[in-house]
């Protein structure tokens, strides 16, 4: 497994990045699964082209880093993702790159790294998805508040706005989950946390509830942008407008 450490100096005296040490016992480790930037959102190619398609995704994961940056609950990020181009990020936001697993897929990557995180001794991790640019480091403090502080095991989730995904599901220990990401994955992970005896603490966001997957996301994103304060999606915001991909949204959907 590949370990990368934007910064090697610090990491060799920080507990949080890239050793195995014993953590502190109420550790946080936010952690973005990302895809192939090149290859990503295949949904929204009816209305954007593979290089917009490249510059948006690249543009909300850098806002959901800033909102995890901005979190102080949060001690270090993690990145699982094969793409070797995320160094930039890497580098600007001194997080941990580690390779997917093996085996492809959400669920995999999820519980590969609670369990790398759980072998490290980390107490929570935040597992937040890379296409929340909404999101803001008050919404990620807020789905944290309080989990941690029980012996047992608990779960935090902050689901899309349809009720249909699981856009943040925050863990105590990591691996005290079944992850089952996918269609209607909020509804399973209800389920799953019942049947282990966790009661889930269920909060709805605004930022964290729109991830930009299909044209009728993106056109919620762009109303909500031409409303929005300037502090809201600061990167994916510079993007859309300098791409010009904001205004022909707003103009078609006028």
């Amino acid at each position: 497994m590949r370990l990368v450490c934007a910064d090697q100096q610090r990491a060799a005296f920080d507990p949080i990045l890239c050793s195995d040490n014993q953590r502190n016992s109420m550790s946080t480790i936010a952690v973005i699964p990302v895809k192939q930037l090149h290859d990503a959102k295949q949904r929204l190619s009816s209305v954007l082209s593979g290089a917009e398609r490249h510059g948006l995704f690249s543009a909300m994961v850098e806002d959901v880093l800033i909102a995890i940056r901005e979190c102080p609950e949060i001690d270090g990020t993690m990145i699982v993702s094969n793409d070797a181009s995320l160094m930039d990020l890497v580098r600007e936001f001194n997080v941990e790159l580690v390779d997917e697993p093996e085996t492809p897929g959400l669920n995999q990557a999820a519980a590969m790294v609670a369990g790398l995180l759980a072998g490290r001794g980390v107490a929570r991790m935040l597992f937040v998805h890379g296409d929340l640019p909404l999101v803001t480091g008050a919404e990620l403090t807020g789905v944290l508040d309080g989990l941690g502080e029980s012996a047992d095991a608990e779960m935090a989730i902050a689901p899309a706005a349809d009720l249909g995904g699981s856009n943040c599901v925050a863990l105590a220990p990591p691996d005290c989950m079944t992850f089952a990401f996918g269609a209607d994955s909020f509804a399973r992970h209800m389920r799953i946390a019942e049947e282990r005896g966790i009661t889930p603490n269920v909060t709805r966001l605004p930022g964290i509830g729109l991830d930009v997957d299909t044209p009728e996301d993106l056109a919620e994103l762009a109303r909500v942008l031409a409303d929005a304060s300037s502090d809201v999606a600061r990167r994916t915001r510079v993007y859309l407008t300098t791409s010009g991909i904001l205004l022909r949204e707003l103009t078609a959907s006028a």
